[in-house]
């Protein structure tokens, strides 16, 4: 199967933390950026944040200072650290590659999404 696959959703408090990850197979592009998006219940899914082929991670202004987006050397596995969690930050998180034009790369629109992870926080 070619794809990609979240996990490490789950519930947690105010203040708690959660890593997200992201496993890719097949032939998804993973070279160029990749991203983590969120949608909440009435929104536009939203991407938090971005990382590029050189490594160099953008996020979104209400996720700056929390969370971190990662990769391993391989680029098969994408993370994303969320630290001091909001109840606002709940949502179904998905990990997005393969965009259409890999500049300003939180920007930027993907082909590839995975199914989504939970994430919720409340107390």
């Amino acid at each position: 199967p070619q794809g990609l696959v979240e996990s490490g959703g789950g519930s947690v408090q105010p203040g708690g933390s959660l890593r997200l990850t992201c496993t890719a197979s097949g032939s998804v592009n993973v070279r160029d950026c990749m991203a983590w998006y969120r949608q909440t219940p009435g929104k536009v899914r939203e991407a938090v944040a971005a990382i590029d082929r050189d490594g160099t991670a953008t996020y979104t202004e209400s996720v700056k200072g929390r969370f971190t987006i990662g990769q391993d050397n391989a680029k098969s596995t994408l993370y994303l650290q969320m630290n001091d969690l909001k109840p606002e930050d709940t949502g179904v998180y998905y990990c997005a590659a393969d965009p259409a034009l890999a500049i300003r790369c939180l920007f930027a629109a993907y082909n590839v999404f995975g199914q989504g992870t939970q994430v919720t926080v409340s107390s």
